[in-house]
């Protein structure tokens, strides 16, 4: 019995062993992921942060050190801040209105079982498991102002004042690409909405109901106060959608005409591999990665604290 005592009696200088694997063996498996994230995502953010103080044509040649010069240049010259209005323009398109019509399609969609229930919402977010350059493809047919659907049908009712050239109108293309935007990103939004109101319980509407609540009214006091957190992550990703576009701009409109559809995206490629003015692009994506980083954490942030 003493024997036994004494090997389970724990001495002053046995160290806690915690269950399971040693830690160490954690991070080894952690290593491979760690080691992509490293070559692929922050070791381009840091050369781009780099070259960002150089003037380089491209290769075979040599960059030169400018230091700030890239960064006068964009704030002396309004190419960027116009680009970066577009973008602004997109977050209506990109955010806003598929957050809407996300919540009008979950409320519908997520409150009573409805015949067809799985087929509607398949349809619904076709959009967005499409790619987006078969997306501007497909809606740049579409909008074609000889032969584009749109534009027959608008002719064959009689409205042909309004058969426009969309993407070649400098006052249209910017809208019209938006609208695009907002048909591929409302199905995730709506998904996303309609995975949410399963947290909601099905009590507080009964509860509402008998007090008389309309169903206007239970969707502003349950149905959107419970969506807070959904809310707060479409935000951010549909913003950051907004903010980093570029495969749709540049399949239906090349940021034309004109510059009526530039984007700063569009901008770091144009000047990157057009102009080969790879130290100006590298600013332009600096800037535009440290705003879109601004924007998630101040989303983030305020999320944050209507939570508490």
């Amino acid at each position: 019995m003493v024997f036994f005592y004494g090997l389970s009696k724990p001495t002053m200088n046995h160290r806690r062993s915690w269950p399971g694997e040693s830690k160490f063996l954690g991070f080894v498996y952690l290593l491979p992921a760690l080691v992509i994230y490293l070559v692929f995502i922050l070791y381009p953010i840091f050369e781009t942060f780099r070259l960002s103080f150089y003037d380089w044509k491209g290769f075979g040649s040599k960059p030169t050190l400018i230091y700030l010069q890239n960064y006068q240049e964009i704030l002396q010259k309004g190419q960027f801040l116009s680009a970066l209005s577009h973008n602004l323009v997109f977050i209506a398109f990109y955010s806003l209105l598929p957050i809407l019509i996300g919540l009008i399609l979950a409320s519908l969609l997520g409150r009573r079982a409805l015949p067809g229930m799985a087929f509607f919402r398949t349809g619904l977010f076709l959009p967005q498991i499409l790619s987006m350059v078969v997306v501007g493809v497909v809606w740049r047919w579409i909008f074609n102002p000889a032969f584009g659907p749109l534009n027959m049908m608008l002719k064959s009712i009689g409205l042909t004042w309004l058969a426009l050239p969309w993407l070649g109108d400098s006052t249209w293309a910017l809208p019209s690409v938006g609208l695009i935007g907002s048909w591929v990103q409302y199905g995730f939004c709506m998904v996303l909405f309609l995975s949410g109101m399963q947290r909601i319980q099905p009590e507080l509407y009964e509860a509402a109901e008998l007090d008389g609540a309309n169903e206007i009214q239970q969707f502003f006091f349950i149905t959107l106060p419970g969506l807070r957190p959904e809310l707060g992550v479409a935000l951010i990703t549909t913003v950051i959608a907004a903010l980093r576009v570029f495969d749709l701009v540049y399949v239906t409109t090349r940021g034309g005409p004109g510059d009526a559809t530039l984007v700063t995206s569009f901008l770091v490629y144009r000047s990157a591999f057009q102009q080969n003015r790879v130290g100006y692009a590298a600013a332009v994506a600096t800037i535009l990665t440290a705003i879109i980083l601004v924007v998630s954490f101040l989303i983030t942030r305020y999320q944050s604290k209507s939570e508490v």
